[in-house]
């Protein structure tokens, strides 16, 4: 999948989650909302692409929900 899109796709999740107040509750359901509906390859390259200068594009949300959960989105092998 294009990483513009994927960025773009993530970013707007974050935007949806922003809201809330909780911020430790948004970052739970960003992670939560890629675990269950993408596809393990995308999850595997939002995750590589988090550690790339493409981190810079997605919303800050998105960067400390991937940080803080990426166990629990790298796909299992």
């Amino acid at each position: 999948m294009d990483s513009n899109n994927l960025v773009r796709m993530a970013n707007r999740i974050a935007d949806f989650f922003e809201s809330l107040p909780d911020r430790e509750e948004a970052l739970g359901e960003i992670a939560t909302h890629l675990h269950k509906f993408w596809d393990p390859r995308m999850r595997i390259q939002i995750l590589v692409l988090a550690d790339t200068p493409a981190a810079g594009e997605m919303h800050a949300l998105v960067r400390d929900a991937l940080a803080r959960h990426r166990a629990r989105l790298t796909p299992a092998t």
